[in-house]
């Protein structure tokens, strides 16, 4: 007998008019031989976003698991991204149907550029690429990873077309102020990958002591520091128990003392690459 869902995440508006559920299951790191299974186990718990991208090379198995589930598609939010490698305008469409094809699916709800690699100068005419297939409606909302807000300025001044979504590193160590400043006014949704800091930011003893206090887990604690920010998470997990607890966020709050106490955080340490060296 399985345990029963968790009330769903809320949804947040984008700036074209679609909705995107504030926590997502992330997809990054898990093995194709496991990538359908959790993604299945995600839903049933359940989740409605879904995250994945070509370079995870799991985007057939989470197109299975969107076949296999009894929830309707339109319930379900599914997002991959164009690798580096495939950066430029041809070279992106065809990665697209590629994605596509692998995901056996009709439609999907977000595509990102992953990275803009500027050492190659190609991410403008990517970008010019996903507004194509927005235009042809072969996806719904398309938007970026991993850029600098002057990537962004960029890609608009390029195409008068804001991304609506901005998947970057943050998490209490990295918030991100001032580019969710940016975006803030611009109405561009912050996405976070690595919301907890691929688990390193867990030990500290601040989040232990708020986790003491709320009853809940580190992880809990930052993952209702994110969702009070109104950033979008979509951290991973390896065990259907763990994307429970993951999820589980929405029955308790921080209060300002809390917020202060996370926001002494702050270190700018990242564990992943800046941008800007690619």
């Amino acid at each position: 007998m399985t345990d029963a869902p968790l009330p769903l995440a809320p949804s947040l508006d984008l700036a074209d008019g679609a909705r995107i559920p504030q926590l997502g299951f992330g997809l990054y790191k898990v093995p194709r031989a496991d990538a359908a299974g959790l993604a299945l186990s995600a839903i049933d718990a359940g989740y409605r976003h879904l995250d994945t991208a070509a370079f995870y090379e799991n985007e057939a198995e989470v197109g299975q698991a969107v076949r296999e589930t009894d929830v309707a598609r339109d319930e379900l939010f599914v997002t991959s991204k164009v690798w580096k490698d495939d950066n430029g305008y041809d070279r992106t469409l065809r990665a697209f149907d590629a994605s596509m094809g692998r995901f056996g699916l009709e439609s999907l709800d977000l595509y990102l550029i992953h990275w803009p690699v500027p050492s190659t100068d190609w991410y403008v005419d990517t970008w010019r690429a996903l507004v194509r297939l927005q235009a042809e409606g072969r996806v719904r909302s398309i938007g970026v990873s991993n850029f600098h807000v002057h990537h962004v300025d960029r890609i608009v001044a390029a195409t008068g077309v804001a991304p609506v979504v901005n998947q970057v590193e943050l998490h209490p160590w990295l918030p991100q102020r001032e580019l969710r400043a940016d975006h803030a006014a611009r109405g561009i949704r912050v996405e976070a990958w690595s919301p907890l800091a691929r688990g390193r930011v867990l030990d500290d003893p601040t989040l232990a002591r708020l986790a003491a206090k709320h009853e809940r887990s580190p992880a809990q604690i930052v993952l209702r520091w994110h969702v009070q920010q109104g950033v979008v998470a979509i951290p991973k997990a390896s065990s259907p128990q763990r994307q429970r607890e993951n999820l589980d966020v929405f029955g308790f709050a921080l209060d300002d003392d809390d917020l202060a106490a996370i926001a002494a955080l702050e270190s700018g340490e990242r564990t992943g690459r800046d941008p800007d060296l690619d």
